[in-house]
């Protein structure tokens, strides 16, 4: 105990309290000052704590205190019995229950300052299931959920962001370092800058490297967009992929298939998912939605400590242990004639266990199916991105074969012909060769019969001639035709023209009278245009001193109009004054005392009288007050020195006790050593 007050009186005397206590002022303290001393406790953990709890009343003091004490998961020591005395002492402010209560709260501010902060956002409301049928609320509830876990995430990355060691002064360094290299880069930025300005065009060489710079982004641009068309036509090209191959298995299945059996196969799909919505998914999303509402649960709850695992063991232990007795209840009551119905419903349950096996098989049949089927699509998708063909039905694949087949007999065919066609071109080679052997050798002949002769080049210059004079026939002949050409085209020119004429002459003569008539309607329409514009000018001086005038007498209506409404306002309340003034002579001429006090004036006169008693009575209490104001001062300063007086004996009184008690603390230390 000597060592919880003394941790108890460390904390408070250090910051923020700063109570500056030691171990006898606080010992000393009286239960209305411990239970304010743990209200500032429980207020600096929690800010909205911070009240004087003489303002309060006593069940409101406990019933908040006991409330943030549950919230931040303090286990006061003992059973249920204990559980009520520890309300009372808290209550009646017992040191028993204060002091730990403070020791515990002093050991672990920061972490329950963070829980109550916490607790303020994730302590959740709990909603009767009744009203969570009305739409409205359900839907309310749900955004109070998603904005709960948002605050979670939010709450998880801004304490990850405080252990990543991101502090201010390192982020102030780091914008001091780039201010001075943004300075740097400015420096040489205009350091570039005089360079540029000596060298000539700089202006339009910069306007170049700028556009050049601004191509250059667009050129990225455009090919990110091109890569992410790429990529939306090869997912698009997949989608396509297994929409016909969903089709042709469609068409298949069709095709192979009659009514009864897809009937068939249509009840037995449906009886399946109706099984699945209506019993199986059902139970385990309500299955599922009970483990993450104790999950949330758990979350929401601070972190435990080794006590509470402890005491929550202790207390599975003692629901065991009920569940046993409870089990060995029911078989000791056990009836006989409940064993009509057990095997019933032992074959009901082995049933149903088979059937949501099956159903599980089932699901995990179809789930492999579908996992075979994405592995072939992508399979697919492979093998079309590597340039190959997609995978071929039966069907498919027995046209392709025959298609081989026939292509398989042509291709022997025409490779026969080939071989046909090569045979023959070598004969045709060796006979080209033959004749161009014999050619030589007539040619060698021919030469040494001219040179015998004495007129060596006779032939090579014949063929010369013939060739030149070949090509000059042809020439002669292009040419020909060129001019033939030539003059066909410039007589069909000749004669299109004098059609052209002949065919616009009339045209001409009309559009002539039309640009007579033309240039007439045209001055016409200037003589015309300049008496409008002379008549628009008239009128529009006209219709401006008009709107002048009107404006005048709008202006003259409404101030006459309010003149109107002011003496129509006087006038009424002239003659409400007027009608309160008869009526006020009248009650006063009344013969009657009723209607006399109905009138203003008795009103007035009572109300002056009662003022007048009131200062009367005010006058002679100011004069009492005046006679007995010394006496009553002279009292009170005597009560003021008596109250000194005591003040000081108290005090006098304590010096005196703290001596005597640290004395004999004293007196008892040397007896101690004495006796060692």
């Amino acid at each position: 105990m000597g060592d919880q007050m003394q941790v108890i009186v460390e904390k408070l005397n250090q910051e923020p309290f700063r109570k500056n206590y030691n171990l006898i002022s606080f010992d000393s303290l009286e239960p209305l000052q411990l239970l304010q001393l743990l209200s500032d406790v429980l207020g600096e953990i929690d800010p909205k704590h911070a009240v004087d709890i003489r303002e309060e009343l006593p069940e409101q003091t406990a019933k908040r205190m006991l409330n943030l004490l549950g919230i931040l998961k303090y286990k006061p020591p003992g059973t249920v019995s204990d559980l009520s005395a520890f309300r009372q002492g808290l209550v009646t402010g017992s040191k028993a229950v204060i002091h730990p209560v403070l020791h515990w709260l002093l050991q672990r501010t920061n972490e329950l300052r963070t829980r109550a902060y916490l607790a303020r956002f994730l302590v959740r409301l709990e909603v009767p299931a009744e009203f969570l049928q009305d739409d409205t609320v359900a839907d309310f509830n749900k955004q109070y959920e998603e904005l709960m876990e948002a605050f979670k995430n939010l709450h998880k990355e801004h304490e990850q962001l405080k252990i990543s060691g991101l502090s201010t002064a390192e982020i102030r360094r780091d914008i001091s370092a780039m201010e001075e290299e943004k300075d740097q880069l400015a420096k040489r930025v205009e350091r570039l800058k005089k360079r540029v300005e000596t060298v000539q065009n700089h202006q339009r060489m910069l306007e170049i490297a700028r556009q050049l710079r601004l191509e250059k982004e667009r050129e990225e641009s455009l090919a990110q967009q091109r890569q992410e068309q790429k990529s939306q036509l090869f997912h698009a090209e997949q989608r396509l992929q297994r929409a016909q191959v969903q089709l042709k298995e469609m068409q298949h299945m069709v095709a192979d298939s009659k009514p009864e059996s897809l009937m068939k196969k249509l009840e037995e799909e449906i009886n399946f998912n109706s099984y699945l919505v209506n019993e199986k998914i059902p139970r385990e999303m309500e299955s599922k939605k009970t483990s993450v509402y104790f999950l949330q649960k758990l979350v929401a709850e601070p972190a435990m400590t080794q006590g509470d695992l402890t005491a929550l063991e202790s207390e599975i232990e003692e629901v065991t242990a009920q569940m046993n007795q409870l089990i060995e209840k029911r078989i000791i009551t056990y009836e006989p004639t409940d064993s009509k119905f057990s095997m019933y419903r032992q074959q009901a349950s082995i049933i149903s266990r088979k059937k949501e096996a099956k159903a599980e098989e089932l699901q995990a049949a179809k789930e492999e199916m579908s996992s075979l089927e994405k592995q072939v699509e992508q399979k697919n998708s492979q093998a079309h991105g590597l340039g190959g063909s997609e995978v071929l039905t039966e069907d498919e694949f027995k046209q392709y074969v025959s298609r081989l087949r026939s292509k398989n007999t042509l291709y022997k065919r025409r490779r026969q012909e080939v071989a046909e066609i090569t045979a023959e071109y070598g004969i045709l080679q060796r006979t080209e060769e033959l004749l161009r052997q014999h050619h030589q050798a007539t040619q060698q002949q021919l030469q040494a019969i001219e040179e015998k002769k004495g007129i060596s080049g006779y032939s090579y210059t014949q063929e010369e001639l013939e060739r030149v004079s070949a090509v000059k026939s042809e020439m002669d002949e292009v040419k020909g035709q060129t001019l033939d050409n030539m003059s066909e085209m410039v007589k069909k020119l000749n004669a299109m023209v004098a059609e052209k004429k002949a065919s616009l002459a009339p045209v001409i003569k009309e559009l002539r009278q039309l640009r007579q008539n033309c240039q007439e309607l045209s001055q016409e329409r200037d003589e015309k245009k300049l008496q409008y514009d002379s008549c628009a000018a008239g009128l529009e001086t006209n219709r401006s001193a008009l709107e002048q005038e009107v404006k005048g007498l709008l202006e003259e209506c409404a101030q006459e109009e309010s003149n109107y409404r002011y003496i129509n306002c006087m006038k009424r309340s002239l003659e409400v004054q007027l009608q309160r003034a008869r009526e006020e002579m009248k009650a006063y001429v009344s013969p009657e005392p009723q209607e006399r006090r109905r009138a203003v004036r008795e009103q007035y006169t009572r109300i002056i009288l009662e003022q007048e008693n009131l200062g009367k009575k005010l006058r002679e209490k100011q004069k009492v007050v005046r006679e007995s104001h010394g006496p009553n001062m002279k009292q009170m300063k005597m009560w003021q020195d008596f109250e000194k007086l005591m003040e000081c004996k108290r005090e006098c009184f304590l010096k005196q006790q703290n001596q005597a008690a640290i004395g004999q603390i004293i007196q008892e230390g040397g007896k101690d050593r004495l006796v060692l």
